[in-house]
């Protein structure tokens, strides 16, 4: 009987250490696959930092009265860069502040019809477009990778081992409404913008799908009178 109970207990002991080594192996790969996303990130981040200097080189020759407009996006750049290194919260929101400082740039941008033809201010463009894209796409599955291990850390039975072997919560790399909208561009500022000319009231439509008016009528002549019909006579005899 001693025996069998000994078996039992070793029994529960190993079960317990496998599910222990299981659970803890699990949570460090995901923990590994976050890192290896954030990676991802930056080297989108990194991608889209070389470009900005070449585009702003780019166009500067050609608009004179946007410097203000380059300054933004050059001290925002220099912002995410620094921030690239303080965690994804701060890199998040520095680069939502580069974000929004690029669209401007891009509004001021349809304004010169010398800058839309320029071929290589367009090439910029385009792949400034595609890395936004590619951020975006990091950027999910980042956050995906961050959910679920937030998730797991959190849930029984991993929470019993996750926090007395150091499994903390981990930050999102979120994505502020302010930078997924298009800013708007006063052009009035730069001195390149007219103040739109006053649309005349056009006269009230003419209903064509209804029948034209009938002209009045005048009143039926009345049939000419006749004398009455006289009875026939009787002839006397």
């Amino acid at each position: 009987m001693g025996n069998l109970l000994l078996i039992i207990v070793l029994v529960l002991i190993v079960v317990v250490v496998v599910g222990g080594i299981l659970i803890y192996n699990g949570l460090v790969q995901r923990r590994l696959r976050i890192d290896e996303a954030y990676a991802q990130i930056q080297v989108q981040l990194k991608r889209r930092w070389d470009l900005i200097p070449n585009l702003v080189n780019a166009v500067k020759g050609y608009m004179g009265f946007e410097q203000s407009v380059l300054t933004q996006v050059t001290e925002a750049r220099a912002s995410a860069v620094t921030a690239g290194a303080q965690g994804p919260a701060a890199s998040a929101a520095a680069e939502n502040a580069l974000t929004a400082s690029l669209r401007s740039l891009f509004a001021v941008v349809e304004n010169y019809p010398q800058l839309k033809a320029n071929e290589n201010v367009m090439n910029l463009q385009e792949q400034l477009t595609t890395t936004e894209n590619q951020i975006s796409f990091s950027r999910q599955h980042y956050n995906a990778t961050v959910l679920d291990y937030n998730t797991s850390i959190q849930t029984f039975p991993s929470v019993l081992i996750a926090g007395p072997l150091g499994f903390i919560k981990r930050e999102f790399f979120e994505a502020e409404e302010a930078a997924q909208e298009r800013p708007t561009v006063d052009l009035g500022t730069y001195g390149v913008g007219q103040a739109a000319a006053p649309v005349p009231t056009a006269p009230p439509a003419v209903d064509m799908s209804a029948p034209p008016a009938a002209p009045p009528m005048a009143p039926p002549a009345a049939p000419p009178s006749e004398p009455p019909a006289e009875p026939p006579t009787t002839p006397t005899a």
